[in-house]
C-alpha cells in the first residue's frame, strides 16, 4: 500500500501525451467509478478572481444551515488535503491514499490516463458521494468550458469576475476569457454573475440565451446589513454572488435561513485572503493570494486604506503570470520590494522579476532565493510586511510562520 507522500508524488507527476483538455476522459473515469457526481447537488463557480472566496462563503452558510456540504478548491496553501473539505473537516491522508488507489483500480484496466487535476476532481466527487455530502460547492480549476469539473450537472452556476489571466490557455481578450468561463453554463440552469466588464456580460448573456439559462445579476444591496468576514471591498461582490446563489437554489428546496446566511458570511474559513497575522516580537504580516493584475489592484486598494504607511512587500510569481501588471498596481502602495521564488519549478527567478519591477517604479529592491530569507530581510526593514504574488509562495510563507 502506498503512503500519503507516495500518493501525492503519483498525483503530481501524472502526465498524458498531450495537454488535450477535454471532458470525455474524466467523464469516462467517473462512469467507471460509479458516476459519483450524480449523488449530490452541486454549485459550480468560475471566475478570474473571487471564485474561491465565493465558494468559501457558500460552504460556510450551507454548513451553518445544517447541510452536509463538500467543498472542492484549488490549489492548496500548505497541504493537499485542504482541497477537499467534507463538512467541517478536510479529507484525511488515508482517504486520499485509499481513494486514489481505488480510482486507479477502476480506470487503469480501461487504459484511461488522467491529468493531475482530473484525478483530483474524480477523487473529490467520489469522496463527496461516499461520505454522503448533500451539496458540493465546486470551484473551477482553470477557465470553465474544458475544466475537469465541468462534467457536473449543477443546480446553479456562478461567474464571479472576469479579467486577463492565464492568457496562454484562455485567450488574450476579455471576450475570449468570458467565453471560456461561460462554458459552465448549462441548459436551463441559472447562472449568477458578479461585477463583470460590459464586454464579458455581452458574451455571457449570449451563451445563456443560446442555452435557455437565466442570468441572475447581483448587487452590493444583496448583502446590505451583513458582516462580511473576509477583508477588502471586493469581498462584497463575492459575498453577494454567494447569497444570490442561495436565493436561486431556495427555489429547488435548498433553504438557508437568514440567520445562517449572517453567521456563514461572518465566519468563512478561507485563509490567505487579506489575512492579518500578528506574531511574536510585535511583527505583523498581511498575507494575500493576489496572483494576477486584478488581484494585485484589489490588494493595493486595500493597502491604501491601512494606517501606518506603506510596508515592504515580499513577492514571488509564476513564470507564466503577468508580473509587470501586478507591479504596476502594487509598487505605488509599498515601501520596499523583496523578490523571491516559491518552491515550485514554475516559479519565476527573482532576477527576472527585478528587471520588470525596476522598469515600473524606482524603489528599493532586494532579491532572496528562499521565502525564509525574504521574510528575514523584510522584517529587518519593518515589523509590518505584506506577502503576495503567488498562492504557492503564500503556502511556503505559511509553513515558515508555523515553523517559527
Amino acid at each position: 500500500m502506498a503512503t500519503y507522500q507516495q500518493t501525492l508524488e503519483f498525483l503530481y507527476h501524472l502526465e498524458i501525451e498531450r495537454m488535450d483538455l477535454k471532458l470525455e476522459r474524466v467523464a469516462e473515469a467517473l462512469r467507471l467509478c460509479g458516476s459519483p457526481q450524480q449523488h449530490f447537488a452541486a454549485l459550480h463557480i468560475a471566475g478570474t478572481n473571487g471564485k474561491g472566496s465565493t465558494a468559501a462563503f457558500l460552504h460556510s452558510m450551507l454548513s451553518v444551515a445544517g447541510y452536509r456540504t463538500g467543498l472542492f478548491t484549488s490549489p492548496h496553501l500548505v497541504d493537499f488535503c485542504e482541497r477537499i473539505r467534507l463538512g467541517r473537516r478536510w479529507i484525511t491522508e488515508q482517504e486520499v491514499v485509499d481513494g486514489v488507489a481505488e480510482i486507479r483500480a477502476s480506470i487503469e484496466p480501461a487504459g484511461i490516463r488522467l491529468t493531475p487535476f482530473e484525478m483530483m476532481t474524480v477523487l473529490a466527487f467520489r469522496t463527496f458521494a461516499q461520505t454522503e455530502m448533500k451539496i458540493a460547492v465546486v470551484e473551477v480549476g482553470l477557465g470553465g468550458r474544458l475544466d475537469a469539473t465541468n462534467v457536473l450537472q449543477p443546480a446553479a452556476t456562478a461567474i464571479t469576475s472576469i479579467a486577463l489571466d492565464h492568457e496562454r490557455y484562455l485567450g488574450s481578450t476579455i471576450e475570449e476569457i468570458a467565453f471560456e468561463k461561460a462554458g459552465i453554463i448549462k441548459p436551463g440552469v441559472p447562472v449568477v454573475v458578479g461585477d463583470l466588464p460590459s464586454a464579458a456580460v455581452a458574451v455571457i448573456d449570449r451563451v445563456a440565451r443560446e442555452r435557455g439559462a437565466e442570468v441572475v445579476p447581483t448587487s452590493p444591496l444583496d448583502v446590505a446589513g451583513f458582516t462580511i468576514g473576509l477583508a477588502g471591498a471586493h469581498q462584497t461582490s463575492n459575498a453577494a454572488v454567494a447569497v444570490k446563489l442561495l436565493d436561486v437554489v431556495d427555489r429547488q428546496g435548498i433553504a438557508v435561513p437568514r440567520t445562517a446566511v449572517a453567521r456563514g458570511l461572518e465566519r468563512p474559513d478561507w485563509p490567505g485572503r487579506l489575512e492579518h497575522r500578528v506574531l511574536s516580537g510585535g511583527r505583523e504580516v498581511l498575507l494575500d493570494a493576489a496572483h494576477n493584475p486584478a488581484g494585485a489592484a484589489a490588494l493595493a486598494s486595500y493597502l491604501t486604506t491601512q494606517a501606518g504607511g506603506p510596508r515592504p512587500l515580499v513577492f514571488g510569481a509564476m513564470r507564466d503570470k503577468n508580473a509587470s501588471g501586478m507591479f504596476t498596481a502594487l509598487l505605488p502602495a509599498v515601501s520596499h520590494l523583496i523578490l523571491t521564488r516559491a518552491s515550485t519549478k514554475r516559479s519565476a527567478e527573482p532576477s527576472d522579476l527585478e528587471a520588470q519591477a525596476r522598469a515600473i517604479r524606482d524603489l528599493p529592491v532586494t532579491t532572496a532565493q528562499s521565502a525564509a530569507r525574504a521574510l528575514e530581510i523584510a522584517w529587518r526593514i519593518s515589523p509590518r510586511i505584506v506577502v503576495a504574488g503567488s498562492i504557492f509562495l503564500l503556502g511556503d510563507v505559511m509553513k515558515e510562520l508555523e515553523g517559527s
